[in-house]
């Protein structure tokens, strides 16, 4: 149960990761809206991926971004969507030679910042607002009390 809950943060913490997953959740259901519409064929026709990564890159958008919303499961959401920013900083930026930050054309910034985002959500989880604490936080609390009697 650990893996999906434990106090990382108070409070305050948590109510930043709060506002970090809604924030990263909501871009991340619009990204992943139209992927998921076309799971294996959002890339096109000459798509470079096998169409089961697609797929899971679909899923880790749109699936994952409802997940942070919510705080469930909220490191392997976090988890998903870094495998993602990973394999588009890997194998679209770089190799088209897209700068990290530029003021006119593309760039990698974005996706390195969603990337940290979704590290640190992997680190610290969904924190005490998220359904991550009222599940597993409750579970291990009832464990505990049971252990104690």
């Amino acid at each position: 149960m650990r893996l999906f809950y434990c106090e990382t943060t108070g409070w305050l913490g948590s109510l930043g990761l709060l506002v970090l997953r809604l924030v990263m959740g909501a871009a991340f259901i619009l990204h992943g809206w139209p992927k998921i519409q076309d799971p294996v064929g959002w890339m096109g026709p000459d798509a470079a991926m096998p169409a089961a990564l697609l797929a899971l890159a679909a899923v880790a958008e749109f699936g994952g971004g409802i997940a942070l919303i919510v705080g469930f499961l909220t490191r392997l959401a976090s988890l998903g969507i870094a495998g993602v920013m990973v394999v588009a900083i890997a194998k679209v930026h770089v190799p088209a030679g897209h700068p990290f930050v530029s003021t006119v054309g593309a760039s990698y910034e974005l996706p390195a910042t969603y990337l940290a985002c979704a590290v640190l959500l992997l680190i610290l989880g969904s924190g005490r607002l998220g359904l991550d604490a009222f599940l597993f936080g409750r579970a291990r609390e009832t464990k505990q009390v049971e252990a104690a009697s």
